[in-house]
């Protein structure tokens, strides 16, 4: 058993709102980054203290900077078909919603959407169909990614594919990881298993045992690099953290590492159906910020993602309090980077409609380094390897310079004038305030990049 239900509602019925000794403490412990366990969790979770909500978020953000530093990776949903065999009343992709016209992208299709985001200036997508496929079944998927891979345009390319499908049998894994993809990534969505079964009511999505141990195959197909998360506004967020920590504990036991990422979307309106937009356990904005915080210290080496589901405020809140992975300039329905039908096909509302070039003009307004880094898929600093860096902080060796001569790379190639000139100023004053080993790196990447380089990492 993955999921203790019994174990987490003890846990959260023993927790009460702590006293500020008790959360000092805690957050003193998080300090040391080595995460925190799930009775710290749950206090933290009952904080409402605002100056106590004050240090939770300062020690959030402490802890993702001196990993990872000041660097935000970027990235674009690619979704290349909307047919889906479930019934999930959350989603507008549900197999009975006829509110939406159903597509599924010819790889000439793919290799167009591919084309327009390379001319955007993305390097990374995170390719994403509905759970079922057209004819050729899962070979879909594989000639989807190869058709990405091979798409080429000016001096652009997408330098690595993530993918968010369907379940797959162990041997479809080992498929995938040949395929060369970066991460794999599956929400449970709830891990409440009654919530569970009262939202999925058609499908093989109706299968809660068959979802949750998905990420246990895709490991032992060899695929270390995985992503999980919640669609916070099912179940009590309360409970969904814990839940997220006995399911990192369970891979950690288990494989030795925990999950690449974990994403941390709340439920907006879909068309066709109602759900989505009364979400049965609403998650307010406060308490939104309380799971990004306890999140980044309870994990402190695990990417948090946040999508276009959220509005710029608190996408631009969200970096100081633990994200570091966010989408820009995404669609959410299969040729929507192309097409500009009058049909909904979409699987969601998205908060943030902003161009790629406008949130990275505003992310290095707010002092960060907007990232397109790929070079850890491509020189094998994954799983175990991955975290053999992040844990002593020698990490931030390598994702600052290759965030900064990334975002050189952009600002050269596609940036507008305006903002190439407030990305040049950051670049250079964040390397004069670096640590001079990572200062030396970061400036002969930049320099490289800067005299006509591309695809300059270490």
């Amino acid at each position: 058993m993955i999921i203790n239900e019994t174990e987490i509602q003890q846990t959260l019925a023993a927790t009460h709102r702590p006293d500020t000794k008790v959360v000092q403490d805690i957050l003193a412990h998080a300090r040391q980054m080595q995460g925190i366990g799930a009775n710290e969790v749950a206090i933290l979770a009952n904080v409402q203290d605002p100056d106590l909500l004050h240090e939770l978020y300062e020690t959030a953000r402490t802890v993702k900077e001196e990993i990872y530093g000041k660097r935000l990776v970027l990235f674009a949903p690619l979704y290349i078909s909307n047919l889906c065999g479930n019934e999930c009343l959350y989603c507008a992709f549900r197999a009975r919603n006829t509110a939406i016209h159903r597509r599924a992208l010819t790889q000439e299709e793919i290799a167009r959407e591919t084309r327009i985001l390379i001319d955007q200036g993305h390097k990374r997508v995170l390719l994403v169909a509905g759970e079922s496929y057209p004819q050729e079944g899962f070979q879909y998927v594989l000639d989807s990614i190869a058709t990405v891979y091979a798409t080429r345009h000016d001096h652009g390319e997408i330098r690595r594919v993530n993918v968010n499908i369907a379940p797959l049998d162990i041997d479809q894994f080992r498929q995938l990881k040949a395929a060369q993809i970066g991460t794999y990534q599956l929400f449970q969505e709830t891990y409440h298993r009654k919530t569970y079964s009262n939202v999925h009511v058609g499908g093989r999505k109706q299968d809660y045992d068959w979802r949750i141990t998905a990420i246990d195959r895709a490991m032992q197909a060899g695929i270390d690099d995985v992503g999980i998360g919640v669609l916070f506004g099912l179940a009590d967020w309360r409970f969904e953290i814990l839940a997220l920590m006995q399911h990192i504990q369970h891979l950690e036991n288990t494989f030795g590492v925990g999950p690449h990422t974990i994403s941390v979307p709340r439920l907006e309106p879909a068309s066709g159906t109602e759900l989505a937009s009364h979400p049965p356990n609403p998650v307010a904005d406060d308490d939104f910020r309380k799971i990004i915080a306890i999140l980044r210290l309870a994990v402190p080496y695990t990417g948090i993602i946040l999508s276009t589901r959220e509005s710029p405020a608190i996408r631009a809140e969200s970096f100081a309090l633990g994200v570091s992975q966010i989408s820009a300039g995404s669609r959410t329905n299969p040729g929507g980077y192309a097409d500009h039908e009058d049909y909904d096909a979409s699987q969601f509302a998205l908060g943030d409609h902003r161009p790629l070039d406008e949130v990275i003009r505003s992310i290095a307004e707010l002092g960060y380094i907007p990232s397109f880094c790929t070079g850890c898929y491509r020189l094998g600093r994954t799983g175990a390897d991955f975290m053999d860096l992040a844990k002593p902080g020698d990490i931030k060796m390598h994702c600052e310079p290759n965030a900064l001569s990334t975002y050189q790379e952009y600002l050269n190639d596609y940036a507008t004038p305006e903002t190439r000139a407030a990305g040049e100023k950051l670049i250079d004053n964040v390397i004069a305030g670096m640590h001079p080993q990572a200062a030396r790196r970061a400036q002969t990447l930049v320099d490289q990049v800067r005299s006509g380089g591309h695809d300059i990492y270490c």
